[in-house]
């Protein structure tokens, strides 16, 4: 059995290989993809209707616009969320706060928690209500 795990790390060890790109270009590329989302609070919306627990009903939302964010080895633009929404059982959950980050002007992915707290800090939330009204 380890032979086995040796030969699968060996072989995908050997997929592994240096295409040349140098840190500028990959530079250049990253920042290529650092595109201003036009569609920010549909995406927001449509990942949130799959996210919350129960979307129904939600509680002081609130959305800031994109803006460039430190994120990886550059910039990003993140879209901060707020809200309360209920948890599996009707309960509120208290107030949370999310960070969409957009990549070639689409949502690529969410944090929240902690982790979204640094991307969120010092932007200004304008009411989202929208997300108050959303429904699954």
């Amino acid at each position: 059995m380890r032979w086995l795990a040796l030969l699968a790390l060996l072989l995908a060890g050997g997929c592994a290989s240096d295409d040349g790109t140098s840190p500028a270009e990959l530079r250049a590329q990253w920042n290529a993809q650092n595109v201003v989302p036009q569609h920010y609070k549909q995406d927001m919306l449509a990942f949130l209707r799959t996210y919350l627990n129960n979307p129904n009903h939600v509680r002081d939302a609130g959305i800031s616009p994109p803006v460039p964010k430190k994120v990886g080895p550059g910039q990003r633009y993140v879209a901060c969320v707020r809200y309360n929404a209920r948890d599996a059982q009707g309960k509120y959950a208290g107030a949370k706060t999310g960070a969409a980050v957009y990549v070639s002007g689409k949502l690529d992915h969410f944090i929240d928690g902690k982790q979204a707290k640094p991307l969120c800090e010092g932007v200004t939330f304008a009411p989202f209500p929208a997300l108050a009204r959303l429904r699954r």
